[in-house]
C-alpha cells in the first residue's frame, strides 16, 4: 500500500543525453568482469580475434535491460576466452530509445534491447505487442510463446531485418500495471484521462478504445511529465515503477495485467551477417542461455519491488488488483482493436495475428477471442438481450 524513495532522481536531461551521443567511450559502463581466461573455453582467447562491440539498453544500471545486457556480455566474455568484449550503454547514455534504434541500424552499436512500441512506424506490424488482453495471465506461458512461435520468430523477424534490425530473442519484462493520479478500474476512469504511451500508433489507439487521451513520450521525461501534470498516468511492469520511482508522484496503481513488457534482444545484421561462424556461435548460445535467465530476473525484480511499494510508509501507494468482471468490461473494450491493426498494422498484420491467436490458444488451451471482432461480440449480446426479450415476451402472454 505504499511507496519507495529515493532510486532516481527525476528525468534525464535531453540536452545531456544528445551530447553523449558523439560516439566516444565517456557514457559506457566497463564494469564487466573479465573471467573468460579463466573460462572452460578459455583456449577460444588464441581463435578468436579480439574485439569490442557497444551494447545499448532502455533502461538504467540495476533494471532488468541492464542486468541482462551485463549477464549477456560477460557469458560472451567467458565463452571467447575474453577475446570478445561487450560494453553496456545504460538508457540516456547515447540518446533517447528512438536514437537508440538509429544506432543500431546505422552500425554505430552492434546489439541493442528495443521494445517492440518504440519502432511502431518503422515495423508496424511490431505494434501486435501492444493488443491489450491478446496473451495469457500466466507470464511463464507468455515467455514460451515468445520462444516458439512462428508468427513472432518466423514471419515477424524478417521485417524487421528488412529495416536493419535482427531480433535474436523476444522476451517479457512481466505484466503491465496502470498507475495514475486517479483511481483506474473501470473504462469511465479513463474519460479524458492524458495516459502516457510509447512512440505506437496502436498503443494510442488501445486506450483511446477506453476514452483516454493518449501523449507519446520518453520514459527519460515522463517522472517530471507526471510530477508536473503533463499527463495524469502511465504504463509499466512493477519494477520499473518503482525503480524510475514514478509511484512518487502517483497516488494509486492497478493491478490490471492487461499485457506484458514484451522486448527484444537485438543486433545490426550486417554486423551479426559479416561475423566468423565460431563467433555467431558464441553470440547464439548467449542469448539461448539468457532465455531463462532473462526470466529469472524480471521476475526477482517485480516481486522484489511489489514488496516495497507495499512496505514504504513514506509516500503511500493505494494499490487495487482488478477482479475478472472489471478486466472483461476493458477487454470487450481491446477487442476490436485487433480489427483495426489487421487493417493498419501493414501488409502482413492480419497473417501474423491470425497465426499468433491461434498459437496462444493452442499453447495455453484459453479462448483469447480470436477470430471475434468487436462488432461481432456487440451482435452476440444484442442477439442475447434480443432473445432475453422474446423469452420475457412469451413468460408475459403465458
Amino acid at each position: 500500500m505504499f511507496k519507495k524513495t529515493g532510486l532516481l532522481t527525476g528525468a534525464l536531461s535531453l540536452s545531456f543525453v544528445l551530447a553523449a551521443c558523439g560516439g566516444n567511450d565517456d557514457g559506457a559502463d566497463n564494469g564487466n568482469t573479465d573471467t573468460g581466461n579463466n573460462g572452460d573455453n578459455g583456449e577460444a582467447a588464441g581463435d578468436i580475434e579480439p574485439q569490442e562491440w557497444r551494447f545499448v539498453v532502455e533502461e538504467t544500471q540495476g533494471q532488468v535491460q541492464y542486468e541482462y545486457a551485463q549477464e549477456f556480455a560477460d557469458l560472451v566474455d567467458e565463452k571467447s576466452g575474453g577475446a570478445l568484449d561487450i560494453d553496456v550503454y545504460e538508457f540516456g547514455a547515447l540518446g533517447s530509445e528512438v536514437d537508440q534504434v538509429e544506432q543500431l541500424t546505422q552500425g554505430i552499436v552492434e546489439f541493442a534491447i528495443i521494445s517492440p512500441g518504440f519502432t511502431g512506424t518503422l515495423v508496424p506490424e511490431g505494434n501486435i505487442f501492444a493488443l491489450q488482453f491478446l496473451f495469457t495471465d500466466d507470464q511463464e506461458t507468455n515467455q514460451e510463446i515468445l520462444n516458439e512461435s512462428e508468427a513472432i520468430n518466423e514471419q515477424l523477424v524478417p521485417l524487421y531485418e528488412e529495416q536493419g534490425i535482427l531480433p535474436l530473442a523476444f522476451w517479457t519484462e512481466g505484466a503491465m500495471q496502470w498507475t495514475g493520479n486517479s483511481p483506474l478500474q473501470t473504462p469511465d476512469d479513463f474519460q479524458g484521462f492524458q495516459m502516457r504511451t510509447q512512440e505506437s500508433p496502436l498503443i494510442l489507439e488501445s486506450y483511446e478504445a477506453y476514452g483516454a487521451n493518449p501523449t507519446a513520450m520518453s520514459w527519460g521525461e515522463l517522472y517530471t511529465g507526471l510530477q508536473q501534470g503533463a499527463v495524469d498516468g502511465q504504463e509499466n511492469p512493477i519494477f520499473f515503477i518503482a525503480d524510475a520511482n514514478f509511484n512518487e508522484v502517483q497516488d494509486y496503481m492497478t493491478i490490471s495485467n492487461h499485457n506484458m513488457y514484451v522486448t527484444m534482444t537485438t543486433v545490426n545484421p550486417d554486423f551479426y551477417n559479416g561475423l566468423d561462424e565460431e563467433v555467431q556461435q558464441i553470440i547464439d548460445e548467449s542469448v539461448e542461455e539468457m532465455r531463462e535467465r532473462g526470466f529469472e530476473i524480471q521476475e526477482e525484480q517485480n516481486n522484489e519491488f511489489l514488496s516495497q511499494i507495499e512496505d514504504d510508509e513514506d509516500n503511500p501507494t493505494e494499490i487495487t488488483e482488478l477482479s475478472e468482471e472489471e478486466r472483461d468490461a476493458f477487454r470487450e473494450l481491446a477487442l476490436p482493436v485487433r480489427d483495426y491493426f489487421r487493417e493498419n498494422g501493414g501488409d502482413q498484420a492480419e497473417e501474423i495475428l491470425d497465426t499468433l491467436e491461434q498459437e496462444i490458444e493452442d499453447m495455453s488451451g484459453e479462448d483469447i477471442g480470436a477470430g471475434e471482432s468487436g462488432d461481432d461480440a456487440e451482435d452476440e449480446v444484442d442477439n442475447e438481450n434480443s432473445n432475453n426479450d422474446m423469452n420475457e415476451d412469451e413468460d408475459d402472454e403465458e
